[in-house]
């Protein structure tokens, strides 16, 4: 006899997470999780909040995995060398995950103390990285948000296939965070 699967949040979180990472998070609809997961679409709701709940748990999913990420890569670096890293490893996280990473994107909700939580994390691997830069807090704002742009806008065109000269983009990343990066030092 066939074991019976049981359904929580996670199985359901895991398996939108899939589907957004390989259609986009714009497609990614209820019937098609319950259809994943072989249930009814009604029986999602015992574990996801509608559409929205579950593309906010896709956050929230997806800035803890980013947060994992970025400080894994970061571990025993400093300097220019953790900045790269890091920029490397959420370059490919948001590669190998643009469903989670594109749920990721949008600031939280400021009475969502989870998703808050969660994004604060994340911001505070970066700080740690830029630490030995000396920035004051603007400039640290400022700083943080350069590197998310610089990120997001290069995953963007790679995603949409923007790059289309036969020229290396890993090169092209390496170089413009040399630039990004040797602007810290001025």
């Amino acid at each position: 006899m066939a074991r019976k699967r049981t359904l929580d949040r996670m199985a359901v979180v895991a398996a939108a997470a899939e589907l957004a990472d390989r259609d986009g998070l714009e497609r990614l609809t209820l019937a098609q999780v319950a259809e994943r997961l072989n249930v009814r679409v009604p029986s999602l709701y015992n574990h996801v909040d509608g559409l929205a709940g579950l593309q906010r748990d896709l956050a929230l999913a997806g800035m803890r995995a980013a947060t994992d990420t970025l400080r894994r890569a970061a571990v025993g670096l400093a300097g220019d060398a953790a900045l790269f890293a890091i920029a490397d490893a959420y370059r490919t996280f948001a590669h190998e995950h643009y469903g989670l990473y594109s749920a990721g994107l949008r600031a939280p909700a400021a009475d969502d103390a989870e998703l808050q939580a969660a994004g604060a994390e994340l911001i505070e691997v970066v700080i740690a990285v830029l630490q030995p830069y000396r920035l004051d807090e603007i400039a640290l704002i400022h700083t943080i948000r350069g590197l998310r742009s610089i990120v997001h806008g290069f995953v963007t065109l790679e995603a949409q296939g923007g790059f289309g000269l036969p020229v290396d983009c890993d090169e092209s990343f390496r170089r413009l965070m040399q630039l990004f990066v040797g602007g810290l030092h001025t």
